[in-house]
């Protein structure tokens, strides 16, 4: 015993470890062991490493820990799972590496078709619609595949889109300083259009080498960006799957264009294109055709109710026609403000929703709290507070979803309508209707204004497609959250009846409102007009005049609803045509002062005096007759020499009238009498627009402010003798 005391007294640390291995378990003696071997380690080490150890270890307070010490292992409270932490993701596909390589790649390709395009040219001397490396597309040709055009516009607004909120804009550099990132993005604006550049110029040289290297690129592209998602689907950009989502947009177009070279490939070179297709020369005989009485007399029935019914939703239904072929630059138009839309609806989604899950999870009962600071009392009980305003919340995302819904609804119906109002345009301009979009006259040629309108056209309806939907959604939710939380949930639960109580207040306004209206209306149609021999007439004028005057103050009042309903009617179609551009917003006599829509009205100008069917049709009979030589020219001598040898058989065995002179004189002097007659110049459409007040006065043009008036009053003079000294012949096919 004496031993042990004097061995515990000499090494006291010894003797406690002893101590504690003797009454802990196996495993606690088996740590003990491991710290004994450790602190014989620390002291057969140096002298001096020793005193400095000692030194430190005197300035710091020694860890005590109890095995036996589980009071953490107990808490009742459930544990909150941890939040996902989305850590940057690099694939192992590098996107600097890549982009490296398709620059270079895309480089050889183009000086490659440079020099095929060069020898074509040398080998088949002129050819008509042959195009060059410079020359990515025609845009007024409406003949050309229009789907590969498509298809990369819409592969370089997604790349923009994604652009915005990249925290790298370009991919040859990483982590970005943000003094120069809004740089980078400028540069990005304009490196993305030239990646993608040989994919169009593939397209549209029309060679089997081209369509090869078209594949190869555009198959390269897709390969690439799946690889790249395949290892990184989540990343930390705003919503863990935005950028993946954001990418679909792109595999889309990447997969449609390794589909359209293959096919273009196993078809081989178009040769039917612009001058050479027979779509202008269908679309003049669709014109000449003549009209079926059927078709005319079924047009003029009145419809039924039931085709009222179903014509209203078929004139949002673009259905495309045989005749009418789309430009290429409306249809790539169509095609970006689509992809807009899914970007935009994204965007909006991803903004706003996780958001708001992340608010509803963390709500708990210190909300009561807060509330009560606001003077808000919910509930007595914390955990009913809890529960209320976390399914307010809820009600707060679902009025989100559906105004985002309904949002990309409208601007899909209105992208429709506005298909359907351009073939109508087009048409219309195609036939000199120049006022069905313009308010005044105006020459269908191109100008400084218009070419520039033209080139802009499909960026300037994708940004206003984007901002307009938007605006729909910030829109749509306030009438959303106050349908549900001013009408629907206080109806439902039967309280906080705010609008319902104000509108019970004043129910004795509503009322004499409507009992005023509908005494106008009933006295309107049963005293104050009367019908006699089919014509209607103001009847018991005295008593208009009374009820007029003591009216005048409720119809003040009425007048002032109508103002407000005028205003919310105006501000809601306004809201939802807000991302179309072939409308204007502004009445007509201002529509000049609506950007939008004179950007569209000057693109419309170029595109119809450049692309115009009947010119195409004209312009490519004349090079037929220039380049195949002759083969058009002869046949149509040949038809001109038939119609004319039956021409003049009819002329020999029909009996001359001596009447026809003085038919075609009659005929004559009528026409000059309607056009040039004072009483009805004033009622066509052009006088109104063309003729100032200087120019007519109550319906008389005043020729003495125009240059040409005596030839035109010398017209008739010389008309008549030209006339009268005609052939039979002549005065047959003037007949």
């Amino acid at each position: 015993m004496r031993r042990w005391r004097g061995f515990v007294h000499r090494d006291s640390a010894a003797s406690r470890a002893a101590l504690i291995l003797h009454e802990q378990p196996r495993e606690a003696q088996e740590v003990s062991q491991q710290q004994r071997r450790q602190e014989q380690e620390e002291e057969e080490e140096d002298p001096a490493d020793q005193l400095d150890h000692d030194t430190h270890c005197s300035r710091i307070e020694p860890f005590e820990y109890s095995y036996y010490d589980y009071s953490d292992w107990y808490n009742p409270e459930p544990t909150k799972p941890p939040k996902e932490v989305i850590l940057p993701c690099d694939p192992t596909a590098d996107d600097k590496l890549f982009n490296i390589c398709m620059l270079s790649i895309s480089l050889v390709v183009v000086l490659i078709l440079a020099v095929l395009t060069r020898k074509n040219k040398f080998c088949q001397g002129f050819t008509r619609g042959s195009s060059s490396i410079f020359s990515p597309a025609n845009f007024l040709d409406q003949t050309q595949e229009k789907g590969l055009v498509m298809a990369v516009f819409g592969l370089v607004f997604s790349k923009l889109a994604m652009l915005v909120i990249a925290p790298d804009p370009l991919p040859f550099s990483k982590d970005t300083p943000a003094d120069i990132k809004e740089y980078m993005k400028i540069i990005a604006i304009f490196y993305y259009p030239v990646l993608y550049y040989p994919l169009l110029v593939c397209g549209t040289l029309q060679h089997k080498v081209g369509y090869v290297f078209g594949a190869l690129l555009s198959f390269s592209h897709f390969g690439v960006l799946v690889w790249q998602k395949f290892d990184c689907p989540k990343t930390p950009e705003i919503y863990k799957f935005y950028a993946l989502l954001a990418s679909l947009p792109q595999l889309a177009c990447l997969a449609f264009l390794c589909v359209q070279f293959g096919f273009l490939f196993v078809k081989g070179p178009k040769t039917d294109e612009d001058l050479d297709s027979s779509y202008y020369t269908e679309y003049v005989k669709s014109l000449l055709k003549k009209r079926s009485s059927a078709a005319s007399s079924s047009s003029t029935d009145k419809p039924t109710i039931a085709e009222r019914i179903l014509e209203v939703p078929k004139s949002y239904i673009y259905v495309p026609e045989k005749v009418f072929r789309f430009p290429v630059k409306l249809a790539v138009s169509a095609c970006v403000a689509f992809v807009a839309i899914y970007h935009t609806a994204l965007l909006l989604i991803v903004l706003v929703v996780p958001t708001l899950h992340i608010v509803r999870a963390g709500i708990d009962e210190n909300i009561a709290f807060l509330l009560l600071g606001f003077g808000i009392v919910l509930s007595d009980d914390r955990m009913e507070v809890v529960r209320i305003v976390t399914f307010y919340t809820w009600l707060l995302e679902v009025c989100y979803i559906c105004a985002m819904t309904l949002s990309c609804l409208v601007s899909l119906v209105m992208l429709m309508k506005s298909m359907i109002l351009h073939r109508s345009n087009l048409r219309g301009l195609y036939k000199g209707d120049v006022y069905s979009i313009y308010n005044s006259q105006k020459t269908i040629r191109p100008s400084k204004p218009g070419i520039v309108c033209w080139m802009g056209l499909t960026g300037y309806q994708a940004a206003i497609v984007c901002l307009g939907m938007a605006v729909q959604t910030v829109v749509f939710f306030i009438c959303f959250l106050f349908l549900v939380f001013l009408i629907i949930i206080p109806v439902f639960y039967g309280r906080n009846l705010i609008v319902f109580e104000i509108a019970g207040k004043a129910w004795p306004a509503w009322v004499t409102l409507l009992l005023v209206t509908a005494l106008q209306h009933v006295t309107a149609k049963f005293a104050f007009i009367k019908k006699e021999a089919g014509t209607r007439d103001l009847n018991n004028r005295e008593s208009l005049f009374l009820l007029t005057y003591l009216l005048f103050l409720v119809n003040t009042l009425v007048g002032l609803v109508v103002a407000i309903w005028r205003m919310v009617i105006t501000a809601l179609y306004n809201i939802v045509h807000l991302g179309r551009i072939d409308i204007s917003l502004l009445h007509r006599t201002a529509e000049s002062y609506d950007p939008a829509y004179r950007y569209y009205t000057h693109s419309l100008k170029v595109e119809v005096s450049q692309s115009h069917p009947v010119l195409k049709a004209f312009c490519g009979l004349l090079l037929d007759m220039m380049v195949e030589g002759g083969r058009v020219g002869q046949k149509i001598r040949d038809a001109e020499e038939a119609c004319s040898y039956m021409l003049s058989g009819i002329q020999e065995n029909r009996p001359s009238k001596a009447s026809s002179p003085r038919r075609i004189r009659a005929r004559w002097q009528l026409l000059y009498t309607l056009v040039n007659n004072p009483s009805l110049l004033g009622s066509r459409k052009h006088f109104q627009t063309l003729q100032t007040s200087e120019n007519a006065l109550n319906g008389t043009p005043n020729h003495s402010s125009k240059k040409g008036s005596k030839k035109e009053a010398d017209k008739p003079a010389a008309a008549e003798p030209a006339e009268s000294t005609g052939t039979a012949a002549d005065q047959d096919k003037t007949d």
